[in-house]
């Protein structure tokens, strides 16, 4: 059988997409495979001893600044870790990319148009042959649809593979969406040249469903942009969904006489089999509101702790269990526009077993005996360990109406559905430096909480944790302060816990200060008495603070100023030794900082292979992605 063109152009258009996902399937195996290695090598190292001298992960601390030979690998890993994670390219003040998102974005481009691109030579030797790469590149645009639906779920299976929490894949939902976009017009392009004049086909319902798709698209793509994401989510939320489901129809419609529609149907099974499993969920977890009767009441309590936050707590579901840093999606429909659009928030309880004992079981040991004091005097700080809590930051829209419900002191009907996201596996680090900035105490709170029970139940080998919160406003302290005391009385003598709370505005005359407050080396006291003090600092300002409870904790420092992160970092690698993680969830300007400070040559494998600390980075970043 003789070749031809049509021959050719239709084997390549059917082999092509298909050796192109044979590609991509082996680049998520191969980074599967890296990440599983990476959490089975924190696992076993976890259970190590600190003595052990044959690893050289966690040598001696008289042997650390000993070059060693065993430490290359380690020092090449830590290399890795600063040139794909930490060096970043950044876009004004809100926006940063780091390496490891730049390496693959390049890759996927490059990749996509060879594959388009590549031999489209016709038989007459013309170069670049229109009616070869025309089609070519809108299928390959439609053999990704599936993928970019799979990564813009919540519950998907490249998250399960790999380990990769659904929010860190979203950067690649996005930016192969971009990419796909721009595949599609260039097949509409090609086709508009290569069938000029094109009006004699504006009566076939496949072209007129083909435009509709791509009107969608463009839509879709500019409501997608970050500023508009930013500044009105909402907008960005109904017009997702709407052109999203506008657009598959369009594009099903369009190839269903083809064999490209067999990339388009799969994404409906994706995202029915996504919105299937919330929904079982939502019935799981929010049963009393669908009628059984041991389902218990879930209406949250919303309290208005500043003008810009508000804090949500409810009782917790019986099924429903998560760990330190992972996310809920909260539907409430009476402060919601659409009975159940969701907004995701980071859960700042812990779902502690510590006070789960029934008190005539438990020995009659100091330990048992420090906890029960700790349980009885729980007070304020009790939804923290028995309750769902959240603190959301109000902008726009839903948070808006969400305060206007708290100044009316309503309840809110609430359905929860989650938990997503991983939690930091912490237990194998001996230092553990946790950083906030406002609400992001969200994350960094459960995870102190976390770290202690762990220490005392011997779970983990942590010896060192660093707590550092900057917020504005002085009275933010109250959100977690009774918290932060019991926390600190649970600790046990071997977890050594340093408590930093940066002020970033400037403090009124005179403020009252309860509990969290401790004297540092700028503050000297003018006034005594046995409740209170008054304390000078070093701008003149005074403050008076009271003489109980966190007060009287040296490990707890209070600075009108902003966090030297870098200089913390930078002395905390250097007096740590083993392992040790930096955990941060705050503003762009904050996670720029930490990534700053833990570069070269704080990072460098010259300084992990003289016995320096191998530091791995956490980040959970505000903001719309």
């Amino acid at each position: 059988m003789a070749v031809t063109d049509k021959s050719l152009r239709s084997t390549r258009n059917q082999l092509y997409p298909q050796q192109a996902w044979y590609c991509i399937g082996l680049f998520i195996f191969i980074i599967a495979i890296f990440q599983w290695i990476s959490f089975f090598h924190s696992k076993f190292a976890g259970r190590r001893q600190t003595s052990n001298a044959s690893d050289p992960e966690h040598a001696s601390v008289h042997r650390r600044h000993a070059f060693s030979w065993r430490r290359i690998p380690l020092g090449l890993v830590n290399a890795y870790r600063v040139i794909s994670f930490r060096w970043t390219l950044e876009f004004g003040k809100s926006y940063t990319l780091n390496m490891a998102e730049v390496f693959v974005t390049v890759a996927y481009i490059i990749f996509l148009f060879v594959w388009a691109f590549i031999n489209t030579t016709d038989l007459e030797s013309h170069i670049l042959d229109i009616s070869y790469w025309c089609n070519r590149a809108g299928m390959l645009a439609s053999s990704q649809f599936p993928l970019i639906t799979a990564l813009g779920t919540k519950n998907n299976i490249v998250s399960l593979i790999t380990g990769i929490s659904y929010d860190k894949l979203n950067y690649a939902h996005r930016m192969m969406s971009r990419v796909a976009f721009v595949l599609l017009w260039v097949h509409v392009g090609g086709e508009v040249v290569r069938h000029a004049p094109f009006q004699p086909y504006f009566t076939q319902p496949w072209l007129l469903w083909g435009l509709v798709a791509m009107v969608a698209s463009t839509i879709l793509c500019i409501v997608s942009l970050r500023p508009v994401r930013a500044q009105a989510y909402e907008l960005f939320f109904y017009v997702h969904f709407a052109m999203v489901s506008i657009f598959l129809v369009g594009a099903y419609i369009h190839t269903q006489d083809s064999d490209v529609a067999f990339w388009i149907y799969p994404c409906f099974i994706i995202w029915g089999l996504d919105r299937l499993i919330r929904t079982l969920r939502l019935v799981v977890f929010n049963h009393s509101y669908f009628g059984f009767r041991s389902g218990s009441t879930m209406d949250a309590t919303a309290e208005l702790l500043s003008d810009d936050f508000v804090r949500l707590r409810f009782h917790r579901p019986s099924h429903f269990h998560w760990t330190p840093g992972q996310t809920a999606y909260l539907i409430m429909p009476s402060v919601s526009r659409l009975p159940f659009e969701a907004h995701p928030f980071t859960i700042a309880s812990f779902n502690s077993t510590l006070f789960d004992v029934p008190k005539e079981q438990k020995p009659t040991s100091e330990k048992y005996a420090e906890m029960s004091l700790a349980e009885g005097n729980l007070g304020s700080s009790a939804p923290f360990w028995k309750e769902l809590v959240f603190f959301i930051n109000v902008r726009e829209g839903f948070t808006a109406r969400l305060k206007d419900a708290a100044l009316k002191g309503d309840k809110v009907k609430v359905f929860v559905d989650g938990p997503y996201g991983p939690s930091p596996d912490l237990g194998s680090y001996d230092t553990s430096v946790l950083i906030a900035g406002g609400s992001g105490v969200s994350y960094t709170l459960p995870v102190l909480l976390d770290t202690i029970e762990r220490v005392r139940n011997g779970e983990s080998r942590c010896r060192r944790v660093v707590f550092i919160w900057s917020i504005r406003s002085v009275d933010h302290i109250h959100w977690i302060d009774d918290v932060l005391i019991r926390a600190l009385r649970l600790a046990p003598p071997s977890l050594s816990i340093s408590i930093h709370i940066h002020v970033t505005n400037t403090p009124a005359t005179i403020e009252t200060l309860p509990q969290s407050y401790s004297r540092t080396d700028d503050v000297k006291p003018v006034r005594d008495d046995s409740r209170s003090e008054v304390v000078e600092l070093q701008d003149g300002k005074a403050m008076e603070i009271s003489n109980d409870s966190l007060f009287a904790i040296e490990s707890v420092k209070l600075a009108h100023q902003r966090a030297d992160l870098r200089a913390i970092l930078r002395d905390e690698v250097t007096a740590a030794t083993g392992r040790m993680s930096v955990s941060v969830c705050g503003s762009q300007s904050i996670t720029r900082s930490v990534r700053g400070a833990l570069r070269f040559p704080v990072s460098s494998p010259l300084s992990v292979a003289n016995g320096g600390s191998s530091v791995t980075l956490y980040i959970e970043s505000f903001g719309y992605a």
